[in-house]
């Protein structure tokens, strides 16, 4: 039956989702190290300018003061307390291609580098309400229609946030042909990266979309931003569990983008 096999793929797709999320990165740091070299370009007469000096690692207490609350968002639902199966260690995720190994990270809702602190948020939005007259399959799949972040701070020491974005922007073109990485003993093949456009809001920023083999004959897209901001990097990895049952595309959620980046000094 229609509505069965539907069913059985968008569990498939929740199952898959909470485990390992969704997203991304690719790299808007090119330009960094770009410019004028200060020996070179100084004046006669001038002496170089210095670099400028590193921004401050905030520590866990001020993460926690700038992460979201439900105070912050106008839709859905900011949860603070992140579910142990959901908060996945860096060590519990392994790749194919060791060059992968930042994606794959953050596409299970977890970070790149060493940060010296990390705070972490989950926020849903509100799900679709079935059309008038909607059939049960309809009715299942627009209760699944809703983007799910987890919305992750991290605060790094050493220009360790810069290398991140680094190691994050090299992953996006050295997996472009896609990889696969197991949790736990469940494995997500993503069979293509593609970096997208970067938002506003932050020193350096990336984006990309990916495409999961989500089961045997449906493919879905995932979707994850990474901001920095100083020594913080904001990490949004996206899934919509409706669209992914669909193999449909869905937008990506910049209002909570927008609400984070707002409190993150």
């Amino acid at each position: 039956m229609r509505s069965t096999v539907v069913r059985r793929t968008a569990l498939v797709a929740f199952a898959a989702a909470l485990a390992l999320f969704a997203a991304a990165c690719g790299g808007s740091s090119d330009d960094a190290g770009k410019g004028t070299d200060g020996a070179a370009g100084a004046r006669a007469g001038e002496k170089p300018s210095a670099p400028p000096a590193a921004a401050r690692p905030l520590t866990a207490a001020e993460l926690e003061k700038a992460a979201l609350t439900q105070a912050d968002v106008k839709s859905g639902k900011v949860t603070a307390k992140v579910a142990a199966k959901d908060d996945i260690a860096q060590d519990r995720v392994k790749t194919d291609k060791a060059a992968c190994a930042p994606l794959a990270r953050l596409q299970v809702g977890s970070y790149a580098g060493r940060p010296s602190a990390v705070v972490k948020r989950d926020w849903k939005g509100a799900s679709k309400k079935p059309a008038a007259g909607a059939t049960d399959e309809e009715k299942f799949l627009a209760g699944l229609d809703a983007p799910q972040v987890m919305v992750t701070l991290a605060s790094y020491g050493s220009g360790g946030a810069e290398r991140a974005m680094k190691d994050l922007s090299a992953a996006a073109g050295a997996c472009a042909g896609g990889f696969e990485f197991t949790v736990g003993g469940e494995k997500t093949q993503n069979l293509k990266v593609e970096k997208t456009a970067a938002p506003q809001g932050g020193d350096e920023a990336s984006a990309v979309t990916t495409t999961s083999q989500i089961d045997k004959d449906l493919k879905a897209p995932v979707k994850g931003v990474v901001v920095r901001k100083g020594a913080t990097l904001a990490y949004f990895p996206v899934v919509n569990l409706g669209a992914a049952a669909a193999g449909k595309d869905f937008p990506f959620p910049t209002d909570i983008l927008d609400a984070q980046l707002a409190k993150l000094k």
